[in-house]
């Protein structure tokens, strides 16, 4: 999940954006470019494609991702210099509040990056603002590029109500997880080594403490970070398959279980015993990431989107760990997933050249161009990620969960509610405003009555 901003208004907008498209249309129900696949033959060479313009928006904004997306649209209009890429790249927190309109638009964009999950992603498919790629993806052999588990994070039904399952509406470029981020000079300095267990880590923070360091560097003012503070620890007490129904918005989970209690009890414990970066609640995610390339805090929590920040400002001196087991030998487990998806819209006037890009950006060459820039492909990571430091230590760390099936997705993706609910609440948890009963109570009601209602 990368940075968030909240986004209460979406699922009335895309619902009211859907209720305008059928009452403008004649006999009503999809958009103008149909969600609805139209049985034409599906067109593969974008020479033959005619002149046009392909509008993109995407938010590979940082550094390095940037660099590769610039390289790689360069290399489509080489090739196909009857297209052009109007390329529109934003933050993640702009492109997340103009998309909602820019779907319903139908002179929007062709190709976007929603982010996944039922807030956003489940929104547009149920309003039909996304097309199904169904037929491209057997065209282009997509079933074959990327695994099952990959492509079933951007697979709905045409209701949204089942995910993980039915059409596909994106295909991923980037891999990410959550991890923790520590600093070696420091450690060495107060002669501690990457901490192994969670007992361990635990015990290193308050050592941090005592030394007159920031254990944690950490900057919530826009609520969203403290989802990877929670979702991390939660990790370590509750089990993976729970954490994927809550996360997936599926029936049987319970988020008043003793794990998930002991996971808020710990989040809270931490911020009364002085673990976070001073002033966190009024920092804000980026002013705490520059903080930490400067060496102010010796263990950063957050995804493997900040190794190439990071090891920019820190060189040498970053090192990069999965959460540490509570004991030896136990199984990983982790908050993270596929990036943001590249998605075609149902108002695209281009959907085969909108296919056909996707295509370009998502094959082996790219993957490659993508893994040699320090940047985190979904695919062939392989030998041109670096051998030493950071680099290789995430790259190892994303072989060793995929291998065990341990990575979780992130808990506000859940129900069409719970961004809001969940970032609220964990800043309430934060400052003692509510208990931890009181807080795990406030997640169970927003999942509950999205999945006990015939909804989920």
């Amino acid at each position: 999940m990368r940075p968030q901003v909240r986004w209460t208004a979406v699922v009335a907008v895309v619902a009211g954006a859907m209720l305008l498209s059928t009452a403008c249309t004649p006999g009503g129900g999809q958009p103008t470019g149909s969600a609805k696949e139209t049985g034409q033959a599906t067109v593969t060479d974008p020479a033959q494609m005619g002149n046009l313009t392909l509008t993109v928006w995407d938010g590979q904004t940082q550094g390095a991702e940037d660099g590769v997306m610039n390289a790689l649209n360069a290399a489509f209009e080489k090739k196909y210099p009857n297209i052009t890429i109007n390329r529109v790249s934003r933050s993640f927190e702009d492109l997340r509040t103009a998309l909602r309109l820019a779907v319903t638009d139908k002179t929007g964009p062709d190709v976007v990056q929603p982010n996944k999950g039922r807030p956003d992603m489940g929104a547009f498919v149920q309003a039909g603002l996304l097309r199904p790629l169904d037929k491209y993806a057997a065209a282009y052999g997509w079933d074959k590029r990327f695994p099952a588990s990959i492509l079933n994070w951007s697979r709905w039904s045409s209701d949204a109500k089942d995910w993980g399952k039915g059409s596909l509406y994106g295909v991923p470029q980037l891999d990410e997880v959550v991890g923790i981020y520590y600093n070696k000079a420091t450690l060495d300095a107060l002669g501690l080594e990457p901490p192994q267990t969670w007992e361990e880590f635990e015990a290193q923070l308050v050592k941090i403490k005592d030394a007159g360091k920031i254990p944690i560097q950490f900057g919530n003012v826009e609520q969203w970070p403290a989802i990877h503070e929670y979702g991390l620890i939660q990790s370590r007490y509750e089990p993976a398959e729970t954490i994927r129904e809550l996360g997936f918005g599926n029936k049987g989970a319970d988020y008043q279980s003793d794990g998930n209690l002991k996971a808020a009890t710990t989040l809270q414990d931490w911020a009364t015993s002085g673990f976070f970066a001073p002033g966190y609640n009024g920092q804000t995610y980026d002013d705490s990431s520059r903080l930490y390339g400067q060496g102010n805090g010796v263990f950063f929590i957050g995804g493997t989107w900040l190794l190439t920040d990071f090891v920019k400002a820190l060189g040498d001196n970053v090192g990069f760990m999965l959460p540490p087991p509570n004991q030896a030998g136990q199984p990983i487990v982790a908050p993270g997933g596929p990036d943001l998806c590249f998605s075609v819209t149902a108002n695209s006037k281009n959907p085969d050249a909108a296919a056909a890009y996707i295509d370009f950006i998502t094959n082996d060459d790219a993957m490659s161009q993508l893994a040699t820039a320090g940047v985190l492909p979904i695919n062939n990571l392989g030998s041109a990620a670096p051998s030493s430091g950071a680099g290789a230590q995430v790259r190892d760390a994303l072989k060793a969960i995929t291998d065990a099936g341990g990575m979780v997705p992130y808990l506000d993706y859940g129900t069409p509610t719970m961004y809001d609910t969940i970032t609220v609440a964990l800043q309430d948890l934060l400052a003692k405003r509510v208990t931890p009963e009181d807080f795990t109570a406030r997640l169970q009601n927003d999942y509950a009555n999205f999945t006990f209602t015939g909804v989920g």
